[in-house]
């Protein structure tokens, strides 16, 4: 594969992310993209190189909760805790002493960070009462950093949530500008967009990522790449779909294992210093083996234990193998 000069991407790739630091572009994402799966060995090496040079040898831990399951207004395909949709999720509260075990026990794992997350179109009165009881309350309780994902907010939530300490907001963009509407038509792409710049403007550090094989081209995972780049986040979160009972995409076959991989040093390329998490279904995408070689092909940061309302790889699995690849876990820190 050449790109539009006639020279190998993966030798641009080297010069222009490795050595200098400089991201891909839209266009060159494409061609790693699209890279022959013979060259795969290859791409990872060097994602890892660009991983190692830009963003060390830490890797970010990570556990999430889910205060507010299910019951959720918006029609986002993709998602169980949709109440458009017959799925098997219920709408559920936890307790504040129900959060702050799980910040505990999160935290006995060695992660950093925990992350509070609600299925909701944005917080009302009573879920930003109990994320300002909750934060305080896992504050007392445990050193840990918190982050939120609590759909999209007003200005005045994001000062508020930035007054409390929370450390990092999550509001996933999900997929390409030009794909979102054929995966939510509640809300539009440009709202998470406005809540992301205002998050920013705040202080808080900025996670935002999405979905792989959600039924978009492989051009439109090139255009959200670039996208993510534009917009510059702190952690760039990335799904691989597992397709759930009772959504709009319960039928989207899995993405493939060496697609994922591509996809992953893709992101990792056009994103040389972000924190690029495993998150959801890398379980059924890439299986133990894949989890492995995505470790060493771009991704520095990982979500451990269970998701919102599908089952990931027990902790401990996760904590072995980073053990096993010497990357040792990134310390408690209020800044990146």
């Amino acid at each position: 594969m050449t790109d539009i000069l006639g020279t190998d991407i993966l030798g641009t790739a080297r010069r222009q992310v490795l050595d200098a630091g400089e991201g891909l572009s839209q266009d060159q994402v494409l061609q790693v993209l699209t890279l022959p799966d013979d060259r795969l060995e290859d791409l990872l090496a060097l994602a890892h190189d660009v991983r190692m040079r830009w963003c060390g040898p830490e890797v970010e831990v990570e556990g999430i909760v889910s205060l507010k399951t299910g019951g959720c207004p918006e029609d986002c395909h993709f998602c169980s805790q949709s109440g458009t949709f017959e799925s098997p999720v219920r709408s559920v509260w936890l307790n504040i002493p129900e959060l702050v075990e799980a910040a505990k026990e999160t935290a006995r794992t060695g992660a950093t960070e925990f992350c509070i997350v609600a299925a909701v179109r944005g917080p009302d009165e009573r879920l930003m009462s109990q994320v300002r009881e909750g934060v305080k309350a896992i504050n007392d309780a445990v050193e840990i950093n918190i982050a939120c994902s609590l759909g999209m907010l007003t200005q005045e939530q994001v000062d508020e949530l930035a007054a409390m300490g929370v450390h990092r907001y999550n509001h996933n963009l999900e997929t390409a500008r030009s794909h979102f509407p054929n995966v939510v038509t509640t809300h539009s792409w440009e709202e998470r967009w406005d809540t992301l710049r205002m998050v920013r403007d705040a202080g808080m550090e900025v996670c935002c990522g999405g979905i792989v094989g959600m039924g978009e081209s492989v051009e439109q995972r090139a255009e959200f790449a670039a996208q993510l780049a534009d917009l510059g986040p702190d952690e760039v979160p990335l799904n691989f779909l597992a397709p759930r009972p009772g959504t709009p995409f319960s039928d989207l076959p899995l993405v493939e294992g060496a697609e994922a991989l591509k996809t992953i040093a893709a992101f990792r390329l056009a994103l040389p210093r972000t924190i690029l998490r495993y998150a959801g279904g890398r379980e059924l995408t890439l299986g133990d083996l894949g989890t492995r070689e995505g470790m060493l092909g771009g991704v520095n940061a990982i979500i451990v234990g269970n998701y919102l309302t599908t089952l990931g790889r027990p902790a401990q699995k996760d904590l072995d193998l980073l053990t096993d690849l010497q990357m040792p876990i990134k310390a408690l820190s209020k800044t990146l």
